[in-house]
């Protein structure tokens, strides 16, 4: 079963809670949280996808109208809401501004506003989001991600050019990174969305095996110097690192890299994402499932 809060065990005690109506300890985790923002948008963005989040972070909101961290919860619940079509736009975007203006210095609300303009905003909107975000935390990991794969549907029906806008962004944003940032595997997670895009549109075979770009020169690239960080730092403490893992098992493992994957697969544990097994449109559990015994087969029988 995919699990939104991955290993964070502190965070999906919250999330049970929060569907209960308990909103006093999402208050205390995020209250311990402080201002590790990756940690924070973490946490905020999965207690904002859970059943009722908007209406128990409102009540939160009437008891303590002036608790940022309630506005902030409510800002990204009514983004989700709007997603769903259950909510305006306009309403999660002034919900966003409202937030931003309580916390200033936090770059959570504007991710919001980030994961809103993705899907319902113009390309200036996503823009102005994501560098409210930078300048408030300029490695922040989430944003980035998304806007990887916001850029990778642009010119949806090229081929998988290195000179795309995704590539590009990808890569200054791993060049520019401190040498211990996991953004350093943003070239891999790249590569995959423009798999997800092109495979949507048709251009690319729906088994993300059968597609040639995994082996390119330049693929093979990306992928060793990912690999090669993973060795060397792994970020280990990033609260999205199942994310990246998932990211990395699934490349090294399209790449024939059957040791790698294996590996790999054991950090992730039980912890599959949707994305990006899910690419495009695949049960997501059962591609994870079937690609760790396939690599843990071949590791095996790899072995001396």
């Amino acid at each position: 079963m995919l699990a939104p809060a991955l290993d964070d065990t502190q965070l999906a005690i919250a999330a049970e809670a929060l569907a209960l109506g308990q909103w006093a300890r999402v208050r205390t985790l995020l209250a311990a949280t402080g201002e590790d923002w990756d940690l924070r948008g973490h946490r905020l963005t999965v207690l904002a996808t859970g059943p009722g989040s908007a209406a128990w972070a409102g009540d939160w909101q009437l008891a303590e109208p002036d608790s940022g961290d309630a506005a902030t919860l409510l800002a990204l619940a009514t983004v989700h809401l709007a997603l769903r079509g259950e909510s305006s736009a306009e309403a999660a975007a002034k919900a966003c501004a409202t937030a931003a203006r309580m916390l200033p210095d936090d770059p959570t609300p504007w991710l919001g506003a980030l994961i809103l303009a993705r899907r319902t905003g113009t390309p200036d909107a996503r823009e102005r989001a994501f560098h409210q975000v930078r300048a408030r935390h300029r490695d922040h990991h989430h944003a980035h991600h998304l806007m990887t794969a916001s850029l990778a549907e642009q010119w949806p029906g090229a081929t998988d050019d290195p000179r795309h806008p995704a590539h590009a962004f990808a890569a200054r944003a791993a060049a520019r990174a401190p040498a211990d940032s996991p953004l350093a595997l943003l070239p891999v997670v790249a590569h995959a969305e423009r798999y997800r895009v092109l495979a949507t549109a048709g251009l690319a075979p729906p088994d993300p095996a059968d597609w040639g770009p995994w082996s390119t020169r330049r693929a093979r690239q990306v992928l060793q110097g990912a690999v090669d960080w993973w060795l060397e730092w792994e970020g280990e403490e990033h609260p999205r690192r199942k994310i990246d893992l998932n990211f990395l098992a699934h490349a090294t493992f399209h790449q024939g890299r059957m040791a790698e994957a294996a590996a790999l697969f054991g950090r992730i544990g039980p912890y599959p994402t949707r994305a990006p097994w899910s690419y495009p449109g695949r049960d997501a559990e059962g591609a994870f499932r079937a690609a760790r015994a396939t690599a843990l087969r071949r590791a095996g029988d790899a072995a001396p």
